[in-house]
């Protein structure tokens, strides 16, 4: 139980650090993520919509 509080800690701190040192790289991998978020959302939405 001790390791993974550490390793959540652990990646808190990186994401924090990584949104203060390099702010602009940090909007580009959150867009990133979003991007394939809302692909696949379209994605099963086409697959769905061609069932019937």
């Amino acid at each position: 139980m001790q390791v993974k509080k550490v390793l959540t800690y652990g990646g808190i701190a990186f994401v924090a650090y990584y949104l203060l040192a390099r702010p602009a790289d940090a909007a580009d991998a959150v867009k990133g993520a979003f991007d394939t978020v809302f692909n696949a959302a379209d994605s099963l939405a086409q697959f769905v919509n061609n069932l019937s």
